[in-house]
């Protein structure tokens, strides 16, 4: 993921956060921290490229027989799935900066659109680079901002959109996923996440005019812009659309979501959670019993407890005395 300019990691482990301009601190999540909160399951792929990167090792053959170095493969092994995720999200910042240049050069604006095609050729990765070029002619876009900053008040929240533009006359936003190939040489699909991450810059109220100076203007693209998620891979891109029936449903999520991550910040301030405890001292105790003996007014194991006095049973209201 890229990196915005009023965008700073947590010092206390809360995710991206924003500022509002350079001289000021972090104040509210960012988008994607938000949505985070929301539990992702991934065991099963971790499971699978730990196993991956075993199987697909070259010296594995000659490793098996040797405990010693099959043990030394697993532990690699082990972060094989956290090096796989690094490299995908730097992947990601590559084809996500050639995007951008890629609007700034139609805007007019200094751009790196070679720098940056270089940057995904170096590494092979320029088919995602054609991909994005695809994207951008078959839909004829017409960037209005690129990589804008955008602000909600009402919930405490900022993020950075990918992309504005107008295509076939409509106001969209536009969000860049960069993803893997299937086997049959597909473009793999997208999450169903990417909608909440669209509605909430949807609800943004103001966006950023210029980061230095800290100034920030009227949201200006309306409530009701097309929402476009770009699948970007390698062969090809695939273009999806928010239903706007669901977009309350998303909204609504995000909402809970912000909430509990505003909790958790809560009660991470409010002091330490866990304190250390100390026995009382000995004066405050009852006398402890020998080993293997009840505690005081209990009886021991096995002998019977004292049979209630019969006088003191009670008599059914059917039961006649005598019978």
């Amino acid at each position: 993921m890229t990196a915005p300019e009023l965008a700073a990691a947590s010092p206390d482990g809360f995710g991206r956060m924003y500022r509002r301009s350079f001289r000021e601190p972090p104040t509210v999540p960012s988008i994607t921290t938000v949505i985070s909160q929301q539990p992702v399951e991934l065991d099963g792929w971790r499971s699978y490229m730990a196993a991956k990167h075993v199987a697909d090792h070259p010296e594995l053959g000659q490793v098996a027989a040797d405990p010693s170095k099959m043990r030394r493969l697993v532990r690699t092994a082990v972060d094989a799935s956290e090096a796989y995720a690094r490299s995908a999200a730097e992947r990601g910042d590559r084809v996500h900066s050639y995007a951008e240049q890629l609007a700034l050069q139609a805007l007019g604006r200094p751009h790196r659109v070679q720098e940056t095609l270089e940057a995904l050729r170096e590494r092979g990765e320029e088919g995602f680079a054609r991909s994005v070029d695809h994207w951008w002619q078959a839909f004829g876009v017409e960037p209005v901002a690129a990589e804008l900053t955008v602000w909600n008040h009402s919930l405490g929240y900022a993020g950075t959109l990918d992309l504005v533009a107008r295509i076939n006359g409509r106001i969209c936003l536009v969000d860049y996923k960069t993803k893997g190939t299937s086997r049959d040489g597909r473009v793999k699909s997208l999450d169903d996440k990417v909608a909440m991450q669209l509605v909430a810059g949807m609800k943004a109220e103001e966006s950023l005019v210029d980061a230095e100076a800290g100034t920030w203007e009227p949201w200006a693209h309306g409530e009701d812009p097309l929402l476009i998620a770009v699948a970007v891979g390698e062969t090809e891109h695939a273009a999806v659309r928010v239903n706007p029936e669901v977009r309350r449903h998303h909204w609504s999520t995000f909402c809970q979501l912000r909430r509990v991550w505003g909790a958790r910040v809560e009660a991470a301030s409010a002091g330490r959670t866990l304190l250390p405890l100390a026995p009382p001292p000995p004066a405050a105790l009852a006398p402890q019993p020998a080993v293997g003996q009840p505690p005081v007014g209990q009886p021991a194991v096995g002998e019977p407890m004292d049979p209630q006095p019969a006088a003191a049973l009670p008599v059914p209201d059917h039961a006649t005395p005598g019978h």
